[in-house]
């Protein structure tokens, strides 16, 4: 038995045509629908990117407990359980955050890895001299480190005639051509788009041709919209296009996978950590706003050899916490008591349901419930976030350790259900997004029904929905063993 993994970053559900998008060239993606269950209620847990990636690795959300950080001493990693059970585990990235202090501990979960470095600001290429950078708006026209770094990084792409993606998914191929006779391996080829920025080679893009002749715009800032709609719809473009090119490099995985007659004994799961606004809700991004279904409900795609399930679709409410027991049961290794999420082998084969309701969103921010059919957000009472705390062994930031000052706030306090009798600091934090810079947002709870009103459009105003929707988060809260301020900041009151 064999598993590879394709996950992107920031792939938007509604821009797939499998699931309906019409505009997007996208046919390797109806290839894999035909050879895979397409799942229709798959959403995201802990956002944005590190935050997902731990999700990923321990089959339990984060975002109650702690903000973006490496993996904790306490946490079960579903690649390094396989690499204990003598399952082969092989990560094959261009996600650059790996390699930053808040990332520094996942990869090397796994039996071996490859990094392919480039992509946005990652700090690779040294030149002294300042790029040469065209007029733009956006985040390419900052005034930062990480911008300069960019353009940097995209000349060398270029005169190289390459690209992150295209060698990160190089190296996954050769992987499965090197192994494709070995049995219990799991593979895990990563790429960092559709991520903004959306740069990508010039034949992508004459597939969105389109008159413009504005600011270069390929690199939206999270925020709310202020550029024009014809500069709106060509940043659109740009990630139009960079979707097209991961498409073509998923064929190349389909191909091969025909090639060497994988599919008899080999998992395929394709999927990716969350989405991102491009101009819904009158926002770019996607960690400052509530986060609406363009954002948290999430494309996913699993073929199970086990069933042979294929071209079918299932309505089932799953999340990214299911990946990792799914990918232990499927290799016959044990799923620890802390994970949360359920195996999906009976999901997938008889369309068996795992759960009434999850939870979703970012640490600091709203707390999010989802039934599959209606979304209800929670706000904090206290928008600044008196009330929140950090809880953790590894304290460190995305891109450095927590501060003197943040750290003269820790204490070191009792261990929860899931840290091994681990006791951990707890330190002071206003969230992962400062609130009060956006305190417009704290506008009151939203509640959606979005089998009807997908795109959120038409708030419900349901005393008693409300209240449903608001056992439902208190019963998932006490489930993951939520800390006490979190259902205070809330305003909620633990179950007797």
């Amino acid at each position: 038995m064999k598993a590879i993994m394709v996950m992107f970053d920031s792939l938007n559900r509604h821009m797939l045509s499998p699931y309906g998008a019409r505009r997007i060239h996208t046919p390797n993606f109806d290839r894999l629908a035909a050879k895979s269950v397409t799942f229709d209620r798959s959403y995201a847990a802990s956002l944005p990117c590190m935050p997902a990636r731990r999700d990923l690795h321990t089959g339990r959300p984060q975002f109650l407990h702690r903000s973006w950080g490496p993996m904790e001493p306490f946490d079960d990693s579903m690649p390094e359980l396989l690499k204990k059970n003598g399952v082969y585990t092989h990560l094959i990235s261009d996600h650059y955050h790996y390699w930053e202090d808040g990332g520094s501990t996942y990869h090397t979960r796994y039996n071996t890895w490859e990094m392919v470095r480039g992509q946005e600001g990652d700090a690779w290429k040294g030149e002294v001299r300042d790029p040469a950078v065209p007029a733009a708006i956006g985040r390419a026209a900052l005034n930062a480190n990480f911008v300069r770094q960019d353009w940097i990084n995209r000349g060398y792409s270029l005169r190289n005639d390459t690209h992150p993606q295209l060698e990160t998914f190089k190296l996954g191929l050769e992987f499965i051509q090197t192994n494709r006779d070995q049995d219990r391996w799991f593979l895990q080829i990563e790429t960092f788009d559709p991520h903004e920025p959306f740069f990508t080679h010039e034949k992508y893009k004459t597939y969105y041709k389109h008159e413009y002749n504005g600011p270069h715009f390929d690199w939206p800032d999270y925020k709310k919209v202020t550029e024009t709609p014809e500069q709106v719809e060509h940043c659109r473009m740009e990630y139009y296009a960079l979707v097209t090119m991961c498409d073509e490099q998923l064929g190349r995985v389909l191909d091969l996978m025909d090639d060497c007659n994988l599919w008899e004994d080999t998992m395929l799961i394709v999927n990716t950590d969350h989405g991102f606004l491009l101009g819904e809700h009158d926002w770019w991004g996607k960690v400052v706003q509530p986060f609406y279904n363009e954002i948290v409900h999430t494309p996913l795609f699993i073929w199970d050899p086990r069933s042979g399930k294929r071209g079918e679709r299932n309505g089932c409410l799953v999340q990214t916490i299911d990946l990792a027991p799914t990918l232990l049961d499927f290799f016959g290794v044990p799923v620890p008591g802390d994970m949360t999420g359920k195996p999906l082998k009976d999901t997938i084969a008889f369309e068996r349901p795992i759960r009434e309701a999850c939870l979703f969103g970012v640490f600091g921010g709203h707390v999010n419930c989802t039934d599959g059919q209606y979304v209800y957000m929670r706000q904090p009472v206290y928008p600044y976030n008196e009330q929140l705390y950090e809880y953790t062994l590894m304290p460190t930031h995305m891109k450095a350790p927590f501060s003197p000052d943040e750290l003269r706030t820790a204490e070191l306090v009792e261990p929860f259900s899931f840290t091994k009798g681990c006791p951990l600091l707890r330190i002071a934090s206003r969230g992962f997004v400062d609130p009060e810079a956006h305190h417009d947002l704290f506008t009151g709870n939203l509640l959606f029904e979005v089998n009807e009103d997908p795109r959120q459009q038409r708030p419900i105003d349901s005393p008693e929905l409300e209240k449903r929707m608001t056992r439902l988060l208190i019963e998932r809260m006490e489930e993951l063993d939520a800390p006490d301020e979190q259902f205070i900041r809330l305003g909620l009151t633990k179950e007797a």
